[in-house]
């Protein structure tokens, strides 16, 4: 059957997700679902504004594709320098860059789920627009809102002790970093740490406490399997900042392991479709875009981790992979109950990290022979982040490759889609509770649309549908107010 004998439904654009796309499904002429498409319609080529800079300026530059995860951009265009200047990191370098990560993780992770997801969870799927958000939060659920609140705020100062600023810091260079912590400010951190340990705990519970209730609904909703990809350290254990790459099928079977991301062109091919900006990636090993396509982000990570090296976060693993037989692990809105887990173990890392003397070190900067080709890779709060650089001999930067976690996620996240459709989809009739339940599905990967195509944009949720002669015979409109409107 082709595209063009089916008929469209399409709601664009989507709202609560950082950036701006549209959804599509494609019905057959007995109105079955037989497609799901997440278009992304805006581009602004970052890769293009790179070429022609000085390598230096690299770090710096990429913070600009995203407001919300500037740390994890300018953390695998560091590492990627690094290898351009050929430097192995002092171990305060090191340690001061793992501390500015682990509060982006905090943060960000605070951020999707008390700003954007709990809503959701908290209120039902179908609750009134108004009340799904964080003003509804924190009227309704005053003290988890102001904890989410603190818990952000804390992995912002964090960042910005570390990197400079909270937004587009400075703080790591080719080979280093250009700072590292004050006595006063070490104490100032340690000071809240405690409690932010606590209140992450409180968050896994949370999360929990809505599985065990909701527990046949959410071990359903959005349901799909496929195979999954992170780093992982050489113990195993997860590390979010370096380590090499882990790649298993659903089933656990491995594809491979401990991998070096420096030639990661290896493993992962990229493909392109003619209704969207955002590529395609697929593992090598198991073909095309069409079968290769996998996922990331904390869902893998915990999954495809041996042990979190954090006690209170391992525990949680633990109780997450043995819920409801593994259910859990399979389910799209587990990703909100992994990045909880994730949340708590950034907290307990950065408290190490501050009873570490090495972050008041002086040793900044290593040196070593100048390379051409430099390649970074991250686990950022969405998922893997690649950065692959070529610098020319007057020390531009001449070719430059970004695969960053929502592009990971893209087919995943169309697989999520087509599973609500084919779910919640009667016939031919649009219902706000359609759009409702698309949109949870894909904010359950808290995907950044700024990133992956860079494009920047928030707008209401508009969804037609569309004959198999291509008239359209169904609009509905979610306008900018919340209202639900059908012309």
């Amino acid at each position: 059957m082709t595209d063009a004998s089916l008929k469209r439904i399409s709601i664009d654009p989507l709202s609560r997700v950082e950036g701006h796309g549209k959804v599509t499904i494609l019905l057959d002429d007995e109105n079955k679902v037989q497609q799901a498409r997440l278009h992304i319609v805006e581009f602004r080529g970052f890769e293009k504004f790179i070429e022609g800079r000085p390598y230096w300026e690299v770090p710096v530059m990429v913070e600009r594709l995203c407001g919300i995860c500037p740390v994890s951009h300018h953390l695998a265009a560091a590492k990627a320098m690094d290898m351009i200047v050929g430097a192995k990191l002092t171990p305060t370098a090191e340690k001061i860059r793992r501390l500015m990560h682990y509060g982006q993780i905090l943060q960000s992770h605070a951020l999707h789920f008390f700003y954007l997801a709990s809503p959701d969870l908290l209120f039902g799927f179908d609750a009134e627009l108004a009340k799904r958000n964080i003003v509804g939060l924190a009227s309704h659920h005053p003290e988890i809102a102001r904890k989410g609140v603190l818990i952000r705020k804390y992995g912002q100062e964090v960042i910005r002790l570390t990197a400079g600023k909270r937004i587009h810091g400075t703080g790591a260079i080719p080979g280093g970093v250009n700072k590292s912590l004050s006595a006063d400010e070490r104490a100032a951190l340690l000071k809240d740490i405690y409690a932010i340990i606590g209140w992450s705990r409180e968050a896994v519970a949370l999360v929990k406490q809505l599985f065990e209730t909701h527990c046949e609904h959410y071990r359903t909703f959005a349901r799909f399997t496929a195979p999954a990809m992170c780093l992982v350290a050489p113990s195993g254990a997860m590390d979010l900042y370096d380590g090499g790459l882990r790649a298993r099928r659903a089933d656990g079977a491995p594809l491979f392991d401990h991998a070096d991301y420096r030639r990661y062109w290896e493993l992962i091919g990229e493909d392109v479709k003619p209704w969207s900006y955002m590529k395609f990636p697929f593992l090598k090993i198991l073909g095309d875009a069409e079968h290769g396509w996998y996922r990331v982000g904390p869902l893998a990570r915990v999954a495809l981790c041996d042990f979190i090296p954090t006690p209170l976060a391992d525990h949680e693993r633990k109780e997450f992979l043995a819920f409801d037989d593994g259910q859990a692990v399979g389910a799209t809105l587990g990703y909100h109950w992994a990045r909880m887990i994730e949340m708590l173990h950034a907290a307990e890392t950065i408290k190490e990290l501050l009873h570490d003397d090495d972050i008041r070190g002086r040793e900044l900067l290593a040196t070593g022979q100048r390379q051409e080709r430099g390649v970074g890779v991250i686990e950022a709060p969405r998922g893997t982040l690649i950065h692959h650089y070529r610098v020319d001999e007057n020390d531009l930067v001449i070719r430059a490759n970004l695969i960053v976690s929502t592009t990971h996620n893209n087919q995943a996240m169309n697989e999520a889609i087509l599973a609500v459709a084919h779910q919640y989809l009667d016939g031919q009739q649009i219902t706000e509770a359609l759009l409702n339940h698309i949109e949870v599905a894909i904010r359950a990967f808290d995907p950044c649309l700024s990133c992956a195509t860079h494009a920047l944009g928030r707008m209401p949720l508009e969804v037609e549908v569309f004959g198999a002669d291509g008239t359209a015979c169904d609009r509905a409109l979610r306008d900018s107010q919340g209202r639900f409107l059908r012309h």
